[in-house]
């Protein structure tokens, strides 16, 4: 056999393996999907969605879960999108290469890898102890903002140095300092990788479950964070933000460790709807990922 035809040999039996590699993973995710489909579909309906933990599994519901899920996320959203990009940004198209940016770059690639508990023991003592928040909104949206921030600053940094230079160069041709081409060419043209990055940080952030607990956010909870339209101006309150909650995951925690048959069919129904919001999410980026990318076409 000549050396042509064996790295052909080599070429398909490598093309047959990652096939088999795909498929298994894909097979192993849609059975676990539909397990979680048959276990808990029978839970979902407006009772469930409405009615808050209860002792008796026929009776439990996941309002104050659900509600809480979509406090935290829209937060640490809201905190993690401007300080990641805010960040690359700098590091990429700012700061000096020497020994103190290579230093960060080190860093803030190898806390993407820190187990996510670790960021609930510094929330625990910066957030919630010294500045006081205690088992708000706020504190557990502080510290998931510390789990999704690595991911976003690395994908954003790869984002922008894929923006080709010759865009740089048009606009300091026509004129335009520095921030005005950061701002209105490089960032706008990096956008749909900067989104994909936000993507993936949020997707593993809303199924974290370690760095809330570690922080003391309840496992029961009969209340829901105090709504952010008030009826006095200015008509938006703040208030829910040091209010107390808990999250899906911890809801499908504190299920699945209870011993009745009950329970296990609710936990399954609280996957399907923590599902359901993380697709949610993610089809709103992927949907604005495509719109920046049919504007910045190079």
């Amino acid at each position: 056999m000549s050396r042509t035809q064996l790295n052909r040999l080599f070429d398909r039996a490598f093309g047959v393996l990652g096939l088999l590699a795909t498929l298994l993973g894909l097979s192993v995710l849609l059975t676990l999907i539909v397990d979680v489909l048959l276990d808990g579909a029978g839970r979902l309906g407006w009772q469930f969605l409405t009615s808050y933990p209860s002792r008796k599994p026929e009776e439990a519901g996941i309002l104050s879960a659900w509600v809480g899920t979509v406090w935290v996320m829209v937060v640490t959203g809201a905190v993690t999108f401007p300080l990641g990009v805010a960040a690359a940004t700098y590091l990429e198209e700012y700061s000096k290469k020497n020994r103190l940016s290579e230093f960060l770059e080190i860093n803030i690639a190898n806390l993407a890898g820190v187990p996510s508990v670790i960021y609930g023991l510094l929330g625990l003592e910066v957030f919630v102890r010294l500045m006081g928040l205690g088992r708000s909104v706020l504190a557990g949206a502080l510290t998931l903002s510390l789990v999704a921030l690595p991911i976003v600053i690395v994908a954003t940094r790869e984002a922008l140095r894929a923006v080709p230079n010759s865009i740089r160069e048009a606009a300091y041709a026509l004129g335009a300092d520095k921030w005005q081409t950061v701002r209105g060419q490089v960032i706008p043209a990096a956008m749909p990788g900067i989104l994909s990055g936000v993507i993936l940080a949020m997707s593993r952030a809303i199924g974290e479950t370690a760095p809330l607990i570690t922080i003391g956010a309840l496992t029961y909870i009969a209340f829901l964070p105090t709504s952010p339209i008030s009826a006095e101006f200015p008509f938006i309150s703040l208030r829910g933000l040091l209010d107390g909650f808990t999250v899906l995951p911890i809801q499908i925690f504190n299920w699945v460790s209870r011993p009745q048959k009950g329970f296990f069919e609710d936990a399954a129904g609280g996957i399907i709807v923590l599902l359901a919001i993380a697709l949610l999410m993610n089809g709103l980026a992927i949907f604005l990922r495509h719109r920046f990318a049919k504007k910045a076409r190079w």
